[in-house]
This record gives C-alpha cells, structure tokens and sequence, in this order.
C-alpha cells in the first residue's frame, strides 16, 4: 500500500468516530487547536521564516510572497478564527426539510459530513488551519496537500493542530498533511472511494488541473478577476474610496479588485481624482485609449500603460489594475460578462434601478452594491474561517463555510408501511 493511500485509509477510519462526534466535542477540539496554535507561534513563525527565506531566495514576486509569510498576528488571527468557528451552529444534524407522508412515513432529511475531504493549494499557509477547522466541525476528516513552498509552515501547523484535537478525544487522523511530490498529488486526486471529495485553492492553473484529471468529485474555487463599475449615478468620492480600498488593502488575495469600469459621463471628473490617487498607492494602471489620454493630461498620474486584451482578463494579485471606459451600463455588464472570472463584481451607484438591473444580469458568486469587494469572504460574511470561494453552480457558489462542508440524507421512520 503506498504512502499517500494508507493516509487516505487512516482518514477514512477517522472519519467515523468524528461524524458520531458531538458538537461539545468538536468545540473542545477547536479551542485546543486555537490556544495550541498560539503556545506555539514562535515555532510555527521560525519555520515559516524558512519558507520566506527560500521564496525570495528564488525570486518569487512579493505578492506571492505576502500571501506565503506569517507573523504572530497572523497566528493569532488563525486561532481566533478557530474560535470563532467554535461558537457557530453545528450543521451535522440540521434538518433541511421533513414531513409526514400520506401514508404515514416520517421524511427528514438531514446533513452529514462528507466523510473525508481532500484540500489541493497554494501559498497561503493560514487556509492550513482555516480547512482543518471547517471540516473538523463539519464533521471531515480532512487531508491538507499546501503547497512545496510552504512545506515547514504547514508541516508545524499540521503537528500542532493533530495534537491539540486528541486532547479533545478525538483521532489525530481528522487531521493529515499530505508529503510528496506532484505524484502523490496525482495518487490523490485519484482516490475515489477513500476521499469523498477535493477542493483545489489557489490560482487557475492548479485549478485546472485538478479538475480536468481528479477521479474524485471536485468542488471548484476561481480566481478572482474582480470589477468595480463606476455608474453615471455614482458618488464620486464614495467610489474612490471603495476603489482604492478593494485594490491597494491587501491586493494579493482573489477578492482584491483588478479591473474598473467607468461610465462616459463622469469618466473625466472621476478618472482625475482616480488616477492620481491610484499612483500615490503605487498603482499601475493598464487602460483603454481613452484612459491613456486622460493620464497623459494629469502630471500626478505616472504613465498609464496601454491594455491588452489579456489584461481586461487577468488576476494581477499586485498593484495592477486594468482600467476602461463604458458608454453605458449594458456595456458595463457586457464587458463583465466577457472578462469576469464570476467571482466579485461591484457597482457604485445611488440609483436604484442601476443597482437592481447590475445585480440582476452579472451572474457572479458575489454582486455587491456601494461597498468594496474585499468583503467576499466566509469572515467577513459571518460564516468563520472559509474553506475557499466557489465560482461553480453547482451544490456551493461564493465563500464556502460550514453548511457548504455537508451533504444531505433522507432518514425515513415508519410503523410496518409496505409499497403496494
């Protein structure tokens, strides 16, 4: 038996005793692992340190590389979201719909774990503990395959959180690393019937990949080509306020802005306001023609750079932003439709009509009105710690918290009724 299928096997082992796990158990669990995380931060910090070191060693962009490192803030933020998924309902157990038949069966159905779930991504070694608490509660054994470049930081995470869950009396096997290279990851995409189900995070070409080669059902998150649209209605100072915010807080994250849309009729008042503040933060912008020419004519907008058609479709994760100018708010939606990623799209604008006719016709996991689109997030929606953001349609779309960690079964109790 090979390495990465008796791991599968132990998960599937440990899954049981974690699906008949009460909520109690669960929480004490969670608790441990939050305040472990935190008695340990000096040992997760040193050895992330090293995967730091290694990254800039190789010339990896700073981008990926903030995305890569943790400090003791960081840490901490990990624990409280452990804590914060803690005091969440248990959804095991939740009773979707039920009734009586008219032959007098008692129909439930109800939410169960998956059984064990397969996590696949990149960089970030916080979403170790983030996917470790979600399934934990959601009732999953889970197997965690981050990525080469934080191999130390999620090998002391994954230590940590093993041990802090037997205090609650709970298998270490809930929670696994998954070591090798990109043949064991294959071997586990391949692992239909011990893993229930794999869900791939990071950038398109992980995802891809795993989508097109998993034997195993894929549950697909998206990269994050996200818009904001200034309308003709809009309030200028608002909007600028939102742009910036969704592009320079923290542009390494999908959820980061990396396309503007601005209708014709304010494009000169808003793109001299814009511009300028955009090149203070260090903004790069790529534009339209008619965005080109605007910056020439503005001295504090440093050169603006000619669009391509590949950057109205990109996922910068930097201080990139692709800029264009619409005629209309159908152009507007036009142009989403084509270049979005489905993930966040935004509209500043104080008519409502506008508002109700941009989220009615952008098909995203997440249409937001006068408000930045760094607020796609399981945290930020109230859900705890996100497993990923979804941009299918199928079972879970947009952040993916508890509930979206289960499926369903039909519980059925009757008197002796036959089928006739």
């Amino acid at each position: 038996m090979s390495e990465i299928i008796e791991l599968c096997r132990r998960a599937r082992e440990a899954s049981y005793a974690l699906a008949a796990a009460s909520r109690a158990t669960k929480d004490a669990a969670l608790h441990a692992m939050a305040a472990a995380l935190r008695d340990n931060t000096e040992t997760i910090v040193a050895a992330n340190s090293k995967d730091v070191a290694a990254a800039r060693e190789a010339g990896t962009p700073e981008s990926t590389v903030d995305r890569l490192a943790l400090d003791p803030g960081r840490v901490d933020a990990m624990a409280a979201g452990l804590e914060q998924l803690a005091g969440l309902v248990d959804p095991v157990g939740e009773v979707v719909r039920g009734y009586t038949l008219p032959n007098g069966l008692e129909l439930k159905q109800v939410r169960v774990p998956f059984g064990v779930v397969g996590i696949i991504y990149e960089a970030r070694p916080n979403v170790t503990a983030d996917a470790a608490g979600i399934c934990l509660k959601s009732g999953n054994a889970v197997l965690l395959r981050g990525s080469s470049s934080a191999a130390a930081s999620n090998e002391a995470i994954v230590a940590v959180l093993r041990e802090a869950a037997t205090q609650a009396g709970l298998p270490a096997d809930v929670i696994q690393g998954v070591p090798g290279d990109r043949a064991a990851v294959k071997e586990l995409m391949q692992a239909r019937g011990l893993v229930d189900v794999l869900i791939p995070r990071g950038g398109a070409g992980l995802i891809q990949t795993v989508v097109t080669e998993s034997t195993v059902p894929v549950i697909e998150t998206g990269v994050g080509n996200c818009h904001i649209y200034v309308d003709e209605d809009a309030d200028l100072d608002l909007a600028l306020t939102i742009l910036l915010n969704a592009k320079t807080q923290r542009p390494s994250v999908c959820n980061a802005a990396e396309s503007l849309l601005v209708h014709a009729s304010v494009a000169d008042q808003f793109l001299a306001k814009a511009l300028p503040a955009l090149a203070q933060a260090g903004v790069t912008v790529h534009g339209d023609p008619t965005v080109v020419a605007q910056g020439k004519d503005i001295p504090e907008a440093k050169d603006i750079l000619a669009a391509t058609e590949e950057d109205y479709g990109k996922e910068y994760t930097s201080l990139d932003l692709s800029a264009a100018v619409v005629d209309s708010i159908d152009a507007a939606i036009a142009h989403i439709r084509k270049y979005s990623s489905a993930h966040t799209d935004a509209i500043i604008t104080r008519s409502q009509s506008a508002a109700r006719r941009f989220t009615q016709s952008v098909d995203s996991a997440a249409v937001v009105v006068n408000a930045s689109t760094r607020f796609t997030d399981g945290g930020e929606f109230g859900f705890g710690a996100e497993i990923g953001i979804s941009t299918q349609k199928l079972h879970a779309r947009g952040p993916m918290g508890l509930p979206e960690m289960t499926s369903t079964k039909y519980v059925v109790i009757g008197e002796g009724q036959i089928r006739t």
